[in-house]
C-alpha cells in the first residue's frame, strides 16, 4: 500500500525545483525515461485474438483497437447496468494484471481515500477475516499486490504469471472495494487512520494509527514537504490544493461518519474502470466483473476533477519545513527553491505530450543537459534531481540554494530558456535525446514492475477523465510524426519555450526555508491539542478510551481462526513446480583470465552487457571514493570528448551506460565479492559503438574537471542526508552489517553514514587538496583496470551474441594486462548499540546478529519460508498493525548470516526492540495447521520464482556465479522449503535467540525520542551520533 504522491493529473506541469533530495543522480546516462518504457512487441507477428462479442456478460463493446506498440488487441466494454467501464488488453504477457481505479477527489487534508485504500483490504462480506491483503501476501504467486493513493485516484492493481492465482487474487480485490468490512466496523478506521491511544490513566494521551503514522513521516522529509507545497501552489482552486494522502495535523479531524460517506459516494461501479491485461482467457474477464455488479444499481456519481484556471502573472511563495539546528558538518540548514509551471488547463494532444517529453530531456534530462549544466555550474546550490515535464506533479529537485540567492535561481532558470529558445539545441543533442526516449519504449523494460500495470497507469492518465483511454498507448503515428517534423529542419522546440514557459503566466516560485523550531512547535501543538482532549474527559470517558485501546490491541494481537482463513483461495503444493528453472548459461574462459557468460534469451534485438572488474586491489582508505570515481568515468569526459559529448554519444548510440560498485559477502568466506560492475544496453547493430564507449570511459576518462566533481560530491551529500530522514532503517541496517562483515563494512564506505561522513570531509578537502584527489582517482583506475579477474555477462538470442562477439574480444584485448595484488580488507565497525539523530517525527529501528557466527546455524531452505512468515504475521501484527508503524519486516541474508529486524516510520523504538525479542517465545510456540504451512511455503515460492524478463534472468544468473550459488544448491533449497516443517520453524527460534541476547540495535531517531528512551533504558545506546 502507498501513496503515489506525485500522481498523474489533469493538467500538465513543468517543474524546475532547487531542493535537497533523497536521490543522488546516477551515472545511468540515457535512462532517464526507463519509468515511461512501454513497448510490449515481445514478437513481431500480430497477437491472434478472436473477433471481440458485442455484447456479454452484461457488457457492451464501446472500441476496439489493435495496438501494435504492444501486440495488443484493446477492447473498451461498458456495464449495461452501472456503466462501469472495463478495458481488456489481449496479448501474450504471461504476467496477467488486472486493476480496478475509483475517482477520488479530496476537499480536505483528512486522509480520506488514503485512509480507505488501507483499509477496504482489510476484510469484506466474502473474505470476512482482519486483512484478506496479508494472506495474499503469505501464500500467493503474485509478482504485484499493493495499492495506490493519487491526488484524485485510488488504484487497486494485483497481478501473477499463474491463471489460478491471478483468478483468486481478482476475487478477493473486487470483494474488498466493493463489499468491505471498513465501513461497518470502525474499529478498521482506528487501526488504518487514527485514533486515541491510552494504556494507563497516569501515561499521557497520544494519536496512533498505520497512515497517520506513515504521513508524519513524508512531513519529515523536505522534499515530501516541497512536493506538497508545490502542488497546493500550483492548483488553488481545485482538489490538488489539498492533501489526499492526509495531513497529520488534519486527520484527527475525520470522523468514521465522514469516512463512510467517502466510500459510499465514490466505491461505486459507475465510479469504477476496470483493468485487465494478459494472456488469461478474454470473455472470462467480463464474466468475473459481470456476477459482481450485477448487484449494483446505476449511480450519478460527481467525482469530476475541475479544471484549475490558469493564472495571468506569476507568484511566489515561501513555506517551512523542519530542520535541524545545523548539520553534522556544522553547515547551515538548507533552503530550497522552485520553479513551477501549469502548463494547460486542458489536457494535450499526444504528439504535443511527446515533444515537451523530448524538451523535458534535453532541458534536464542528463547531467551535461543544458538547464540542468547551467544551474549546476551556477554555484548556487548542491543538487539537482528529478525529471521535470511530465502529467504528474513531479519535479526535478535543486538543493542547498541560500535564502538570498532564490531570486537568482528564477532568473538563471528564464535566463537559460530564453537562450535556448532562440539559439536551439545541437543536431547530436536531439538525437540523442529521441534515441534515449525512442529506445525506453520500444524496449518496454518496467523491471520488476508488470508491464501491464506500467500500461495501465499510462492509459488511465486520460481515461481517469473521460477523456480517450488508447491514446496514450498509440504514440507510434505521432512519434513518427514529430520525428518527420524534426528532419524538416523545423523549429519544434523554440516555440514550445515560448508558449508554455516564457509567456505562461501560471508560474509559481517556491521558497522553503528551514526552521530549527518548526519540529517542536508542531509536537508541542499536538500535545496541547491531546491534553485539551483529556482535560474535557471524565473518569468514565478515560475509562472508554482505555478500555477501547485494550479492545483494539486485542483484536490486532489475536489471529484469525484457521477455519475463518481458510475462506482465502489459494493454490496447493501440488500446483508448484518441484524442480528449478534453469536460464541458459553458457560459460568459457577468454585469454587473459577473462570468464564469458553469455544467455540465449530473446531479448528483440537488444544486447544487455555487465562487464565485471575485481574491485580487491583498491585500497580500503580508496573504497569510499568508488562511488564518485564510477560517476566520473560517464560524468567528466574523455581525452577525445567533453561531458557533453560523451553523454551525448551514449544517448544517440546506446539504451544507456552505468558504471557502479557491488560487493557482497559470500556464504562460508570472510571474504567478500567485490566488482566495479560497466553496465549497458543497446541494439545489436550498435554493441560496438556501446563497447566502444565502455572502452574510452576506462581508459580515457578525464578526472581534471574540479566544477563538475564538486558538483557530485556536493548532489551526493544533499542525497544522503535526505535519505537518513526519509529511509533511515537502510543507514541503520547498514551499520549492523559494518559491525559483523568486511562486505557490510566496505558498503558502509560507500553508501551509509560513514560515506556520509567521508563526502562531508572530501566536500572540504577539495579547496585545499585537488590534486590529492585527482591522484586518488587516477590510483583507483590503476588498480582495477586489469584484465586478469575481469567476467563479462551477455544476453541476448544466438545472432545478438553473435553479432556482439567481436567487439567484445576487441573490448577485452584494450585492457591492460597486469598481475594486481589484491588489497587487505578486513576491517569491521564496533559492535554496538548506535543512536542516529536527525530531525524526523517517526523513528526506524534495526536489531541484528549473525545466525551462522552467533548461533552456528547451518543454511537450511526452511529459513526462507520462516523469515516470509515473520514478515507477513509476527512482525506485521505487532510492529505494523498494533505498534502504528508505516512497515515491520525481518531480511535473512543467506550469504553473510545477517539476520536484521527493521521497522519504518514508526512511532514506538523501545516497544519495537521488545517486539524483535519477543519473536523467539512466539515461534517457540507456533503450531501451524497443514494448510497454514502450505500457504507460507507456497508464498515463499513465489518470491523465489518471481518474475522476470529477460535482462533480469541474464544478471540474476550472473549474480549467482559471483556469489556461487549452484544449481545444484538451488535446487536442494527448493528440496527443503517444499519439505518445511513446524521442527524447522522450532529449531529456528533457537537460532533468532542469539539475536535476541547478542544482537545490536541502531535506530534513526529524533533528540526528543532518544531523550524518552533514555529516560526509560538507559544502558541501550553505547553511541550517540547526530547526522543532521
Amino acid at each position: 500500500m502507498g501513496m503515489a504522491r506525485r500522481g498523474l493529473h489533469r493538467s500538465q506541469s513543468l517543474n524546475v525545483s532547487a531542493v535537497a533530495a533523497p536521490a543522488q543522480v546516477s551515472g545511468a546516462a540515457g535512462e532517464a525515461c526507463a519509468a515511461e518504457a512501454v513497448s510490449l512487441a515481445d514478437t513481431d507477428s500480430p497477437v491472434e485474438v478472436a473477433p471481440a462479442p458485442r455484447e456479454l456478460h452484461g457488457f457492451e463493446l464501446v472500441q476496439e483497437q489493435y495496438l501494435p506498440e504492444y501486440n495488443s488487441q484493446a477492447l473498451l466494454y461498458r456495464h449495461k447496468k452501472t456503466g462501469a467501464q472495463l478495458m481488456s488488453v489481449i496479448n501474450s504477457d504471461e504476467n496477467k494484471t488486472f486493476g480496478v481505479t475509483f475517482r477520488t477527489p479530496v476537499a480536505n487534508s483528512k486522509g480520506t481515500p488514503h485512509i480507505l485504500e488501507h483499509s477496504v483490504l482489510c476484510g469484506s462480506d466474502k473474505y470476512p477475516i482482519k486483512e484478506p491483503f496479508v494472506e495474499l501476501m503469505k501464500g500467493s504467486l503474485n509478482t504485484f499486490l499493493n495499492a495506490f493513493t493519487y491526488p484524485d485516484r485510488t488504484c487497486y492493481p494485483v497481478a501473477s504469471a499463474n491463471l489460478q492465482d491471478f483468478y483468486n487474487l481478482v476475487d478477493v480485490y473486487l470483494d474488498a472495494v466493493l463489499h468491505p468490512n471498513c465501513i461497518k466496523d470502525p474499529r478498521i478506521f482506528a487501526q488504518e487512520g487514527w485514533h486515541y491511544e491510552l494504556e494507563d490513566p497516569k501515561d499521557p494521551l497520544s494519536f496512533k494509527g498505520v497512515v497517520f503514522n506513515e504521513m508524519k513521516g513524508v512531513y519529515s522529509s523536505p522534499d515530501s514537504v516541497n512536493g506538497r507545497v508545490t502542488q497546493q501552489v500550483l492548483h488553488p482552486d481545485n482538489s490538488y490544493a489539498q492533501d489526499s494522502g492526509g495531513d497529520p495535523v488534519a486527520i484527527p479531524d475525520l470522523t468514521f461518519d465522514e469516512f463512510k460517506g467517502f466510500y459510499e459516494s465514490y466505491y461505486h461501479p459507475s465510479n469504477a474502470r476496470f483493468w485487465f491485461y494478459g494472456d488469461d482467457p478474454a470473455e472470462e474477464r467480463l464474466r468475473i466483473v459481470d456476477a459482481y455488479l450485477q448487484a449494483f444499481e446505476p449511480r450519478e456519481v460527481d467525482s469530476t476533477v475541475k479544471t484549475q484556471p490558469l493564472f495571468k502573472e506569476p507568484k511566489r511563495v515561501v513555506e517551512h519545513y523542519a530542520a535541524g539546528e545545523s548539520s553534522e558538518d556544522g553547515g547551515a540548514p538548507k533552503a530550497f527553491v522552485s520553479v513551477n509551471w501549469l502548463l494547460s488547463e486542458e489536457r494535450l494532444d499526444l504528439e504535443t505530450e511527446l515533444a515537451l517529453g523530448f524538451l523535458n530531456y534535453l532541458l534536464l534530462g542528463t547531467a551535461a543537459s543544458p538547464l540542468y549544466k547551467a544551474l549546476m555550474d551556477s554555484g548556487l546550490g548542491e543538487a539537482m534531481i528529478g525529471g521535470g515535464l511530465e502529467d504528474e506533479l513531479r519535479q526535478p529537485i535543486f538543493s542547498g540554494v541560500p535564502e538570498e540567492d532564490a531570486g537568482k535561481v528564477e532568473q538563471l532558470i528564464l535566463d537559460t530558456l530564453a537562450r535556448l529558445e532562440k539559439e536551439g539545441f545541437t543536431q547530436t543533442a536531439v538525437e540523442a535525446a529521441i534515441n534515449t526516449i525512442e529506445f525506453s519504449l520500444r524496449e518496454n523494460n518496467t523491471g520488476r514492475f508488470p508491464r501491464g500495470l506500467s500500461l495501465m497507469l499510462r492509459s488511465m492518465s486520460s481515461w481517469i477523465y473521460d477523456q480517450d483511454p488508447f491514446q496514450p498507448m498509440r504514440w507510434e503515428d505521432d512519434l513518427a510524426h514529430f520525428k518527420a517534423r524534426l528532419a524538416r529542419g523545423e523549429d519544434v522546440f523554440g516555440p514550445l519555450i515560448r508558449q508554455y514557459l516564457l509567456d505562461n503566466g501560471h508560474r509559481v516560485t517556491v521558497e522553503l526555508r528551514p526552521d530549527a523550531a518548526l519540529g517542536e512547535k508542531i509536537d508541542a501543538k499536538e500535545s496541547e491539542r491531546l491534553q485539551a482532549v483529556r482535560s474535557q474527559l471524565g473518569e468514565q470517558e478515560l475509562q472508554r478510551v482505555i478500555s477501547e485501546t485494550e479492545e483494539l490491541k486485542e483484536r490486532q494481537e489475536t489471529p484469525d481462526a484457521p477455519e475463518a482463513v481458510a475462506c482465502i483461495p489459494r493454490l496447493h503444493l501440488s500446483d508448484l513446480p518441484t524442480t528449478i528453472t534453469k536460464t541458459p548459461t553458457s560459460i568459457r574462459e577468454a585469454p587473459g583470465g577473462v570468464k564469458l557468460l553469455t544467455h540465449d534469451l530473446f531479448t528483440n534485438d537488444v544486447l544487455y552487457l555487465d562487464v565485471a572488474l575485481d574491485l580487491r586491489p583498491v585500497p580500503t582508505h580508496l573504497l569510499p571514493l568508488l562511488p564518485l570515481f564510477s560517476r566520473s568515468l560517464t560524468q567528466m569526459g574523455t581525452e577525445k570528448e567533453s561531458m557533453t559529448e560523451l553523454t551525448e554519444r551514449i544517448g544517440r548510440k546506446t539504451g544507456g551506460v552505468s558504471v557502479s560498485p557491488f560487493v557482497s559477502s559470500v556464504k562460508s568466506s570472510p571474504d567478500p565479492v567485490a566488482y566495479l560492475m560497466v553496465r549497458g544496453k543497446a541494439m545489436a547493430d550498435k554493441a560496438g559503438d556501446m563497447l566502444d564507449i565502455m572502452r574510452d570511459i576506462l581508459l580515457t576518462a578525464k578526472f581534471d574537471d574540479y566544477e563538475r566533481f564538486k558538483q557530485m560530491v556536493l548532489e551526493s551529500k544533499a542525497g544522503l542526508e535526505s535519505g537518513v530522514v526519509s529511509s533511515g532503517q537502510s543507514f541503520a541496517g547498514s551499520r549492523l552489517d559494518a559491525q559483523r562483515s568486511v562486505a557490510g563494512w566496505v558498503s558502509e564506505q560507500m553508501g551509509g553514514i560513514a560515506y556520509l561522513d567521508y563526502i562531508r570531509n572530501l566536500a572540504n578537502r577539495l579547496e585545499s587538496d585537488w590534486e590529492g584527489v585527482k591522484a586518488d582517482l587516477e590510483k583507483i583506475r590503476s588498480a582495477l583496470l586489469q584484465r586478469r579477474g575481469a567476467l563479462v555477462n551477455l544476453t541476448g538470442d544466438e545472432r545478438t551474441l553473435s553479432l556482439a562477439s567481436p567487439a567484445v574480444e576487441a573490448f577485452l584485448d584494450s585492457l591492460p594486462l597486469v598481475a594486481g595484488n589484491g588489497a587487505r580488507w578486513d576491517q569491521l565497525l564496533t559492535p554496538q548499540n548506535e543512536a542516529l539523530v536527525v530531525p524526523t517525527q517517526v523513528n526506524f529501528v534495526c536489531k541484528a546478529g549473525n545466525l551462522y557466527a552467533d548461533a552456528g546455524y547451518q543454511l537450511h531452505g526452511s529459513s526462507y519460508v520462516i523469515n516470509k512468515f515473520l514478515g507477513t504475521s509476527w512482525l506485521w501484527d505487532r510492529v505494523r498493525v498494533s505498534g502504528g508503524a508505516y512497515g515491520g519486516f525481518c531480511d535473512f541474508d543467506s550469504h553473510s548470516g545477517m539476520f536484521t529486524y527493521s521497522s519504518y516510520r514508526d512511532p514506538n523504538l523501545l516497544k519495537t526492540v521488545d517486539v524483535y525479542d519477543g519473536t523467539v517465545d512466539f515461534l517457540r510456540g507456533l503450531e501451524l495447521t497443514r494448510d497454514e504451512l502450505d500457504k507460507a511455503i507456497i508464498g515463499t515460492i513465489g518470491d523465489i520464482d518471481a518474475y522476470q524478463l529477460p535482462d533480469a534472468k541474464g544478471r540474476t544468473a550472473f549474480m549467482r556465479h559471483l556469489l556461487g550459488v549452484s544449481d545444484e544448491e538451488r535446487q536442494q533449497r527448493r528440496d527443503e522449503i517444499l519439505g518445511t516443517s513446524m521442527a524447522d520453524f522450532h529449531r529456528f527460534a533457537d537460532a533468532l535467540a542469539a539475536v535476541k541476547e547478542q544482537g545490536r540495535v541502531v535506530a534513526v531517531t529524533s533528540a526528543d525520542k532518544l531523550q524518552a528512551a533514555q529516560a526509560e533504558r538507559p544502558d541501550l545506546f553505547e553511541q550517540v551520533k547526530r547526522v543532521i
